[in-house]
Parts: structure tokens; sequence; C-alpha cells
């Protein structure tokens, strides 16, 4: 069977990038990455996709007078690479919703918040002044309105009387690791598809059990 052709969009150094390169040298992983893309030359993930010779190129952002032509290089170079799935990993530009439309239920991305709850930017430092006790990271489809799609996958993070954003963030970046990967996975061996604004999936398990916190004695 022909594994799932990824394109990976990033602007930094990639670290969700890193966790798909290391799932797809699997030999049974059911997706392979044909193409990372950055709109950041200097963007520290591409000499990590270089190094497991993966084909990267950098279309800068800045260099176009207008988002429209910028985006039309960017879906014509994934395009050119056989790209069936789009992942953003960090990729720091809100698309146009003529993009996101031609790319509809083949693109996802990835933010660190139980969605829809704490969209957009600053979140490990909301969720801390909020005081809730959890929180997390959500794998979507993208649509036109940010962090917005039917979810694939989320993983659950405890937050501690003592945390800052910065041990909250690596805590749940841990997690994106893992649930990337395998939402990559179920999409790529038809297990998990969008079905309106949410996912029907088959054959997966789900948690039987709540989490409370903070944890009562007799737990």
């Amino acid at each position: 069977m022909a594994r799932m052709q990824l394109g990976i969009l990033i602007s930094g150094r990639g670290s969700n990038m890193k966790a798909l390169i290391d799932a797809c040298a699997g030999r049974d992983y059911p997706a392979e990455i044909a193409l990372v893309l950055s709109n950041v030359a200097s963007a520290g993930g591409l000499e990590t996709a270089r190094a497991a010779g993966i084909k990267t190129i950098v279309i800068d952002h800045k260099a176009y007078p207008s988002r429209a032509e910028f985006e039309r290089d960017l879906d014509q170079a994934l395009r050119d690479h056989g790209v069936e799935l789009v992942c953003l990993a960090g990729f720091m530009r809100l698309l146009d919703k003529d993009f996101v439309k031609r790319w509809h239920d083949r693109m996802i991305n990835i933010h660190p918040s139980l969605l829809p709850s704490y969209r957009g930017l600053k979140t490990h430092e909301r969720v801390l002044e909020d005081g809730v006790r959890f929180t997390g990271c959500t794998v979507h489809y993208v649509r036109p309105q940010m962090d917005e799609g039917p979810i694939i996958m989320q993983a659950v993070v405890p937050i501690d009387d003592h945390d800052t954003p910065q041990k909250l963030a690596r805590r749940v970046l841990a997690y994106e690791h893992k649930i990337y990967v395998e939402s990559v996975r179920l999409i790529a061996s038809g297990n998990i598809r969008p079905r309106g604004n949410k996912t029907a999936s088959k054959g997966l398990k789900f948690p039987k059990k709540g989490l409370i916190s903070p944890t009562p004695d007799d737990a």
C-alpha cells in the first residue's frame, strides 16, 4: 500500500516536524514526508529535515507583494511534490480562505490547548491566569477561521499550582509530539475522516474514566 505523502510547513525549529520525521522512519508507518517548506530561510527545522534526507524549500512571504502571490507559489510547490496531506507545524502565517479551501480536508494543524477553548496565542499564560485545572493540545482539520475545524485527537494535561508558562509548555509539547504522529497515522490508514464539523472514526479506543484535579484522597 502506498504511503500518504506529507507536506510539512514550518517557521521555526519544527519539533513536531521532527516527531513526524522519526515516525516516518518506521517501516509500518503509513505516511512519508515528501517536502518540508518554510517561509523563513533561517528556520532551524530546515537543517533537521535536510539531515534526514528530506527535500526542503524556502518561500519567503516577505519577497511577495501580496498574500495571494505567496500562497500561489506555496500551493504550487506542494502540488509539484505530490503532497496529499499538509501538516502545519509551527507555521506562523495565517492562510487565506482560498488557500484553505483548495486544501479542504487535506490540511491539519496542532494547537496547544483543548480547542475550542483558548484559541490564538499566549495559550499557556491565559490558562494559568484563568486558574483552570486542565489544559492540553488538539490536532484538527484546518478551516478558514483561526484554530477551528473538526477535531482529530486531543491530549489532556493537568495543571499544577506551581506551573509557569514555560514548564506547562514543555509538558504540553511532549503530548503534541505524540498526538500529531498518531493523528497522521489515523488519517493515512483511513481510520478517521471529517464529517461536517466533527470527525467519524472506526475501530478506535476511547478513555472510560474521567480525571479529577486536585486528586481526592480516596482516588
